[in-house]
C-alpha cells in the first residue's frame, strides 16, 4: 500500500486556500495512490449494469434501469457535483478505469495526430449526440442507450490503445468537454501550494512522472507514477479546463505541493493571457466553438423538450413540404448551433468593435467575450438536468426492485413502489429560476471584468453588446422553462 505523505504546514498557510486534502479522512484517502481506482470501480459496475439492463431488460425506458439513470440521475448529478465540487465524474470516470486496466498489457505507440489537437472533433461530437438524442428518441429507447453505453467504452478503449497520454479525454470526449466548461464555475481546483517549490523543483514530476531507481534496463528509471496525462503542468496551470481531477500531479509531485484549493467560482474565465495545456483562450477558436455548443446547445436542448417544439416543426413541415424529422430537426439545430450564435455574436462582436474603437478582428473578440457566457449556459444545463433530477430522484428505488426481481425472480428489495418520483414540480421551478439568475448574474460580472481588461477607458460601452447577449439568452431559457416539460423516461407528467 503506497500513500502520498501527509502535507506538512507550510509558512503562513494561515493565508491559504481551504484545501481539502488537509481534511483528515477525505484528504488521506484521496492521497492514497489506489483512491481513484477506488473511486472508479462501483462507477464501472454500475455502468455495466446499467449497459446490461439497457440491452437486455424491458424496453420500457420508465422500467429500464439503464434509461433511467443514463437520462435522469447521471445527468443531474454531473451538473449538481460540478457546481458543489468539481470534475467528479471525470474523477471516478468509468471508461479511464477500462483504459487503464486494458493498458497493463497494451502499451499505445502513436502520439495523437497533430492536426487534431483541438477540440473540434470533441465539438463535433457534442453536436451530434445532442442531435441524435432527439433524432433517435434515445431517452425511449433502452437498446439505443445500451448501444452508446457500449459504444463510448470501446471509443475510450481504442483511443488511448493506440494514442499515447488521455487523448480520448483531452480531445474526442464530449461529456469531458462539457465536464471542463462546466468546473469553470466550480468551487474547487487543482493547484500548487507554493509556487517558490515549483521554481525550484528540478525533476517536474507532476508533468513528466515520478522515477523509480535507475536500473540496466531502465537507465532513466521506471515511471512509478505517471504525471499529468493531460498535459497541464502545475506552476502554468490556471483553473479547471482540461482537467480531469485524476490527482495524478498530487501523487507524482515529490514535494507534497499540489492541493485541491477553495477559490472563487468563474475566476479563471475573465485570465487573460497563456494557460497550460489550453495556451491563449483569446486565440483558440476551437474552445470558443465548443462554447458556442455548450451555451446555446442548453437553450436548445430544453426548448427541444416543450410542446411548442413540435408545433415549430410541424409548420416548417408544412412551409417547406419536407416530412423527414431528422432533416427538420437538422434545420433547427443549424439555426440555433450556427445561425443564431453567428448573428448574437458577430453582431456583439462588430458593436464591441465601434464602441471601443478597438482594431482586433470580429474573431478575437468572440474569442474573447464568448467566455462571458459560460455561467449562462451552465445555468441552463442546471435548471433543466436538475428539473428531471429532482423530479425524478426517488424513481431509481422502484426500477432497481423491478431489475432484481427479473434477474432471480424473487422480491428480494420489495414490490416495486411505481408510485415513487420527487419533487413536486412547483417546487423545483424555483430551484429552475435561481440556477438561471446566478448563471445570468455570473455571466455579467464575467463579461465587465472581460470588458475592463479589452478597453478600460470605455469598458461599459464594450460591455453592454455582450451583456445585452447573456440578458436575450436569460430570457429565452425563462421562457423555455415555464413551458410544459416532457418527463422522458419517467412514468411522471408535468
Amino acid at each position: 500500500m503506497t500513500t502520498v505523505p501527509g502535507p506538512a504546514p507550510l509558512a503562513g498557510s494561515a493565508a491559504r486556500p481551504f484545501d481539502l486534502l488537509r481534511v483528515p479522512i477525505l484528504g488521506g484517502f484521496l492521497r492514497r495512490r489506489w483512491a481513484r481506482a477506488a473511486l472508479q470501480a462501483p462507477v464501472f459496475l454500475v455502468a455495466v449494469l446499467m449497459a446490461v439492463h439497457a440491452l437486455f431488460g424491458p424496453q420500457l425506458a420508465p422500467k429500464n434501469f439503464g434509461s433511467l439513470v443514463t437520462w435522469v440521475h447521471f445527468r443531474g448529478l454531473v451538473v449538481l457535483a460540478l457546481l458543489c465540487a468539481g470534475n467528479l465524474f471525470c474523477m471516478a470516470c468509468p471508461f479511464m478505469f477500462l483504459r487503464d486496466l486494458a493498458r497493463r498489457w497494451a502499451v499505445p505507440r502513436w502520439n495523437w495526430p497533430r492536426p487534431l489537437r483541438n477540440k473540434l472533433p470533441a465539438v463535433i461530437l457534442f453536436a451530434g449526440v445532442l442531435f441524435a438524442y432527439e433524432w433517435l428518441s434515445l431517452w425511449a429507447d433502452p437498446w439505443a442507450t445500451g448501444l452508446l453505453i457500449v459504444g463510448y467504452f470501446a471509443a475510450a478503449l481504442l483511443v488511448d490503445l493506440f494514442f499515447r497520454k488521455a487523448s480520448f479525454c483531452k480531445y474526442v470526449c464530449p461529456i469531458g468537454q462539457f465536464n471542463f466548461l462546466g468546473s469553470t464555475l466550480s468551487p474547487f481546483e487543482i493547484s500548487v501550494r507554493d509556487a517558490n517549490v515549483c521554481g525550484s523543483c528540478r525533476t517536474k514530476d507532476c508533468i513528466t512522472g515520478r522515477r523509480g531507481a535507475a536500473t540496466a534496463q531502465e537507465p532513466a528509471g521506471r515511471v512509478v507514477q505517471r504525471g499529468c496525462e493531460l498535459g497541464l503542468f502545475q506552476p502554468r496551470k490556471v483553473g479547471n479546463l482540461d482537467c480531469t481531477f485524476c490527482l495524478d500531479c498530487v501523487h507524482a509531485c515529490p514535494h507534497d505541493n499540489v492541493g485541491l484549493h477553495a477559490r472563487l467560482p468563474g475566476e479563471e474565465l475573465v485570465h487573460e493571457g497563456p494557460r497550460s495545456g489550453a495556451g491563449d483562450l483569446a486565440r483558440r477558436t476551437d474552445w470558443t466553438l465548443l462554447i458556442v455548443v455548450f451555451v446555446f446547445g442548453a437553450v436548445l436542448n430544453a426548448f427541444a423538450m416543450i410542446s411548442p417544439v413540435y408545433a415549430l416543426e410541424r409548420a416548417f413541415s408544412r412551409l417547406s413540404g419536407v416530412e423527414n424529422r431528422g432533416a427538420v430537426l437538422g434545420v433547427l439545430f443549424g439555426a440555433a448551433l450556427v445561425a443564431e450564435p453567428a448573428v448574437l455574436l458577430g453582431g456583439a462582436a462588430w458593436c464591441t468593435r465601434r464602441a471601443a474603437a478597438a482594431g482586433d478582428s470580429l474573431l478575437a473578440i468572440i474569442n474573447r467575450f464568448s467566455r462571458s457566457l459560460v455561467p449562462m449556459g451552465f445555468g441552463v444545463w442546471l435548471a433543466h438536468y436538475g428539473f428531471h433530477f429532482f423530479t425524478g430522484a426517488l424513481t431509481v428505488v422502484p426500477v432497481t426492485q423491478y431489475a432484481v426481481h427479473e434477474a432471480t425472480g424473487a422480491y428480494l428489495l420489495g414490490l416495486p413502489r411505481w408510485s415513487l418520483g420527487g419533487l413536486p414540480p412547483a417546487f423545483v421551478y424555483p430551484l429552475e429560476l435561481s440556477f438561471m439568475v446566478l448563471g445570468f448574474g455570473g455571466s455579467l460580472l464575467v463579461g465587465w471584468r472581460v470588458a475592463r481588461t479589452f478597453a478600460p477607458s470605455r469598458a461599459f460601452r464594450a460591455y453592454i453588446p455582450w451583456a445585452s447577449v447573456a440578458a436575450l439568452l436569460f430570457a429565452a431559457a425563462c421562457w423555455t422553462m415555464s413551458q410544459p416539460m416532457d418527463m422522458r423516461v419517467t412514468f411522471l407528467a408535468r
